[in-house]
């Protein structure tokens, strides 16, 4: 069966092509004569009559009660007001009530509406080219080197454009969260004239009364070195919506590039994935806007204010003394450095996804950093001048168990390593597979391993032995001559004779 609407017209067209009377009409299609009488009246239906609001007397009673929860709302906190569920509970469970919930839910929309209680109603804005960027944090999951985690999403949105960039880190740090500001105005292009966050705690120190704030520091020299004023959001869920481009764009990004969930190898592959995922997306064009994003964008470049000619300096340093276990104490996180330093004060630069340890103007350990509290990281490589004069401390060091973990210490190395002790004292075998583990440093681990494999199937146990097969594959041999340059080498060392 068609629309009411084609049934008018069908109506309509007997009477004009037959001129069937209202009777015959009404007998032809099985429909009321009222109905054959609106269609001959109007092409368009008549709109259905709205049914007249009824009483409820199951309802009628609990009418004042509901008022009176509904008022005490105003005072209570906006996640802890009731629902048109809750309110409907409570009626069941503490006064017995034998009403239906839909009944209540719509009582309750009305009632909201008519005590001025629905909601506040919001103005859309003009968002001028080159004026206000909006920053959130979202979440997501990735699959890293095998091994499934959580990751922040850093996103900034040019309001005008819709131009947005998205940058994963492990966690939400203020060293991130600078680091990522630096990215995304070298991805906008410019710096827009002010940029609009909630009150997260990477920025905000203290949220007085109305809009003004106690910032962090870190955060004010970002914004000196940039020159963009900041504005924050009303606390609470209030404060959503005055940055809902940028909360829109978080959800947008996870499902338009995060899903399926993405497996790398590493947390920098991840970057570049969401890097390349936001280039994309300046080819589209977002509903209601006159050009895509990429052409706005650059309309948009022209106004902002040009980037200065130095990045902000993202990394927080402090001065920490080494150990005599070679470790510095960093943000309540150890982290070894070279054992010639014990006792020397050096200086660590903290970043978003790592460590630096610099002494004497230049960096001597850089680590992966820490999430938790108290951990140790150590690199083997630190260890070798201690571990030279006591190679027995080897295999039970933290540094080498830590290398297995990471994939630097491959099985043979271990295999190798049984093969000497076999023939020399525990501690020779240990100092061989010292400078085995040196010599990973200086040649890279892959080399190493397929000198250590050579010397296995050659039956040479030897460390040594490593270095030279591994130092000879650094060598450059020379490339063979083809065919027809080796016979005109025979012709011409030949001369005459040859002819």
């Amino acid at each position: 069966m068609g629309s009411r609407v084609e049934l008018f017209e069908q109506i309509r067209r007997d009477r004009d092509r037959e001129e069937l009377s209202i009777r015959e009409l009404a007998q032809r299609h099985g429909v009321h004569r009222r109905t054959v009488r609106q269609a001959l009246a109007s092409a368009l239906p008549p709109e259905r009559a709205r049914p007249r609001s009824r009483p409820a007397p199951s309802l009628g009673r609990y009418h004042r009660l509901i008022d009176g929860w509904l008022q005490a709302d105003r005072d209570a906190p906006p996640k802890q007001r009731h629902t048109a569920k809750r309110i409907h509970a409570r009626l069941v469970d503490e006064h017995g009530a034998q009403v239906a919930q839909r009944t209540v839910r719509e009582h309750v929309a009305k009632r909201r509406r008519e005590l001025g209680l629905a909601g506040d109603a919001y103005v859309p804005q003009a968002h001028p080219p080159g004026v206000e960027a909006e920053v959130d944090w979202g979440r997501a999951e990735a699959v890293i080197a095998g091994s499934s985690q959580e990751v922040k999403l850093f996103v900034m949105r040019a309001s005008h454009s819709g131009a947005a960039l998205c940058v994963p880190y492990p966690a939400e740090t203020q060293q991130a969260f600078l680091e990522a500001h630096a990215r995304a105005f070298s991805f906008l292009g410019g710096v827009p004239e002010r940029v609009r966050y909630d009150n997260l705690g990477s920025a905000v120190k203290k949220v007085l009364r109305g809009r003004r704030r106690t910032e962090q520091d870190r955060f004010v020299a970002l914004r000196s070195h940039y020159l963009f004023e900041s504005s924050f959001t009303s606390p609470g869920i209030e404060g959503a919506h005055e940055k809902g481009g940028v909360e829109g764009e978080v959800g947008r990004f996870r499902r338009s590039h995060l899903v399926p969930v993405p497996r790398v190898e590493s947390f920098e592959e991840l970057v570049a994935l969401c890097e390349r995922a936001s280039e994309s997306d300046l080819g589209r064009r977002i509903a209601g806007r006159r050009a895509p994003i990429a052409e706005l964008l650059a309309r948009e470049r022209e106004l902002m204010r040009p980037l200065p000619a130095e990045p902000f300096d993202c990394a927080q340093s402090s001065s920490v003394r080494v150990s005599r276990k070679a470790l510095v104490t960093v943000r309540q996180n150890h982290y070894s450095v070279p054992v010639s330093l014990v006792g020397r004060k050096v200086s660590a630069r903290v970043h978003a996804r790592a460590v630096e340890i610099t002494a004497d103007g230049r960096v001597v350990a850089r680590h992966e950093r820490s999430r938790g509290r108290y951990e140790t990281t150590a690199q083997l490589s630190h260890y070798a001048a201690a571990l030279r004069r006591k190679p027995g401390a080897l295999e039970g060091s933290l540094a080498l168990s830590q290398q297995r973990e990471r994939g630097g210490w491959p099985e043979v190395f271990d295999a190798l390593w049984r093969k000497i002790a076999e023939r020399t004292t525990p501690s020779e075998a240990a100092r061989q597979m010292v400078d085995v583990a040196m010599l990973c440093d200086e040649l890279g681990q892959e080399r190493v391993e397929l000198a250590v494999r050579g010397a296995l199937a050659a039956g040479c146990a030897d460390g040594r032995a490593v270095g030279v097969l591994a130092r000879r594959t650094q060598r450059r041999t020379p490339e063979p001559l083809a065919l027809d340059e080796r016979l005109a080498a025979r012709a011409s060392a030949a001369g005459p004779r040859g002819l």
